[in-house]
């Protein structure tokens, strides 16, 4: 008895394909993987016409593991009393909320075994969700990953304090399943009584970090508020930089020579120094040096060809999982991008910043079936690229939100 899905097919519509506008065609598509993408006439016409396809989106650094139920809870302390067991669900509810809005694939830059068994249940198709990955932290004692638990609270994540202890961390991670690792060059905006230009770790911890992740085929992640944190980012071999605020003029060779994504996160640092959500005064005044540091420093750096790719640091609290789209918006004008360039940065690029290339991002046959179904034409005019234009969204070949035009 055959399990095959019947072959699905959406004909006369305009396709971007993660690199490129492909004019009008029919993309078709079986049990989660393209089958084919033809192109056709220049221009869609008919029913069709007022839609296109584009990949579904790819972010690259969110936070999964907070509350996704109704109402509200103390952001901080929800994740501290709340069991392990039923945190994982609301993981599984804010990525498959995240989906439903375009966004099919997201990466954990601060997940733990929750976050992995989710991974592994869409993974299985025992739930009915997008591509996760999850990045273990190695972070010190004080360091900004261990200062979102009060000092006197009993149970806190695991911190590395000497090379011995990063490398065995790294290790740990790589028995749990993790996809990757994610360091700390500086302090953060978030975390209580931190600092952003604090070091985080010493020299030999991080460059022991990175060496052993990397023998052990995991990228290494590296969170930087700082100019000197960049330096020590550059300088250990990080993979990738998150939020980059201390990107300066002098780091553009290497970034662009090297080829290294950076995720600017640049919605949820505007949100909280300009006091729309809820937060500490004392974070609030972090964000507000981050952002004016950052408005800077970045200046110049998309036109020299620094490759930012869309990363949120979406938490569903500051940042919504669906407020992606706004993200590469703020993104294009931010980097005086033109809307298809912008729309790199959140597909093809994007999944080929977090290893997945050659299995999401673009539209083309063998490719994963993740993608959006849209009012508009977003490649042309980027403001048409809104939630409340998605038509449907297609997530390992189903149709999870909204339904197919015809």
């Amino acid at each position: 008895m055959s399990h095959e899905t019947p072959m699905q097919r959406l004909d006369g519509i305009a396709l971007w394909d993660g690199t490129a506008a492909r004019g009008a065609g029919s993309i078709s598509w079986q049990d989660g993987t393209i089958v084919e993408v033809a192109e056709g006439p220049a221009d869609a016409a008919g029913a069709m016409a007022e839609y296109s396809i584009i990949p579904g989106l790819v972010d690259t650094h969110v936070h999964l593991g907070g509350y996704a139920g109704k109402g509200s809870v103390d952001w901080v302390s929800w994740p501290l009393i709340t069991p392990g067991e039923e945190r994982a669900l609301h993981i599984a509810a804010n990525a498959q909320r995240a989906a439903r809005a375009g966004v099919t694939t997201l990466r954990d830059l601060a997940g733990d075994k929750h976050q992995l068994a989710v991974s592994r249940a869409f993974e299985s198709g025992v739930l009915e969700g997008p591509r996760v990955l999850v990045h273990g932290q190695v972070g010190m004692t004080a360091g900004h990953g261990d200062l979102f638990t009060p000092p006197h609270y009993p149970h806190r994540e695991p911190v590395a304090d000497s090379p011995d202890e990063c490398r065995k961390l790294v290790r740990q991670w790589a028995r749990q399943g993790a996809h990757g690792v994610k360091i700390y060059t500086s302090g953060g905006v978030l975390s209580m009584g931190d600092k952003v230009g604090w070091r985080n770790q010493t020299n030999e911890e991080i460059a022991t970090t990175v060496d052993e992740a990397h023998a052990l085929g995991m990228p290494v992640a590296a969170h930087t508020h700082s100019t000197e944190g960049v330096d020590i980012a550059l300088a250990q071999g990080a993979d990738s930089l998150e939020h980059g605020t201390g990107i300066v003029a002098k780091h553009w060779p290497t970034l662009v020579e090297r080829n290294i994504p950076v995720a600017p996160t640049l919605l949820i640092n505007d949100a909280i120094a300009d006091g729309r959500i809820k937060i500490s005064a004392e974070a609030q005044e972090k964000a507000k040096s981050v952002v004016e540091e950052r408005n800077k420093n970045f200046d110049g750096a998309g036109a020299a060809g620094v490759r930012f790719v869309l990363g949120t640091d979406a938490n569903g609290f500051m940042v919504a999982f669906g407020d992606q789209m706004e993200e590469v918006r703020l993104m294009a004008a931010m980097f005086e991008w033109t809307p298809a360039r912008a729309l790199v940065s959140a597909t093809s690029d994007a999944a080929d910043a977090v290893g997945l290339g050659d299995t999401v991002g673009q539209l083309k046959a063998g490719f994963g079936a993740d993608f959006i179904v849209i009012k508009g034409r977003p490649w042309e005019n980027i403001a048409d690229l809104r939630i409340e234009n998605i038509a449907a969204v297609v997530s390992r070949g189903r149709v999870i939100a909204g339904s197919l035009p015809v």
